[in-house]
């Protein structure tokens, strides 16, 4: 008998609207999600089944998705709105700048407007400068600036302003965060803007 070092692949079940609606729900269940990326999620759950079932064409069960979408958005499943404004009230909170923010909803397929809405609110319910406090977020989690060791903040402060600059932080915000002297004068700092 001869081993194959390969495993096998399970071959994908066939495409059909009860499936791909019990695929959705279940992705629903576990994640949060945009329309358009629970319609990217389904479409490559097809393109991976289709090469086993040629008998499904690709644009009926594309058509199969696109009800389904609908169905969900007017049944309140799906809302780009509401999805938007939480992941970005959930990546300023981990210090996302509102350029990685923007960027991260993109990438989901949600609309500009609707972007642009959600920082917006935001921007409204952060006291103070959005930017800024994400980026002292950020400074915290990584221990950057005031919360690295004061031994160390000389020799990495170069490499700590080019975390903040890859964040997609300015550079005076940066620079504003990195150089504060202290915790509780980047807290101030933070307090004024």
């Amino acid at each position: 008998m001869e081993y194959s070092k390969q495993p096998t692949r399970k071959i994908p079940r066939k495409p059909s609207p009860e499936r791909l609606e019990r695929a959705a729900l279940h992705y629903l269940e576990r994640f949060a999600t945009s329309s358009d990326n629970l319609r990217r999620v389904l479409l490559r759950k097809i393109d991976r089944a289709l090469p086993h079932h040629p008998e499904v064409e690709r644009g009926a069960a594309a058509g199969w998705v696109d009800d389904l979408v609908a169905r969900y958005l007017r049944a309140g499943l799906l809302d780009d709105q509401a999805y938007a404004e939480a992941r970005a009230a959930s990546l300023h909170r981990r210090g996302s700048s509102t350029r990685k923010i923007r960027m991260n909803l993109m990438q989901k397929g949600v609309e500009e407007e609707t972007i642009d809405a959600a920082l917006g609110d935001l921007a409204e319910r952060i006291e103070g400068d959005p930017e800024l406090t994400a980026a002292i977020a950020l400074a915290r989690r990584r221990r950057l600036g005031p919360y690295r060791p004061a031994a160390a903040r000389a020799d990495n402060r170069d490499r700590d302003l080019s975390t903040l600059a890859r964040g997609g932080f300015s550079y005076d915000t940066a620079r504003k965060v990195i150089e504060a002297e202290d915790i509780a004068a980047l807290e101030a700092l933070a307090a004024d803007s």
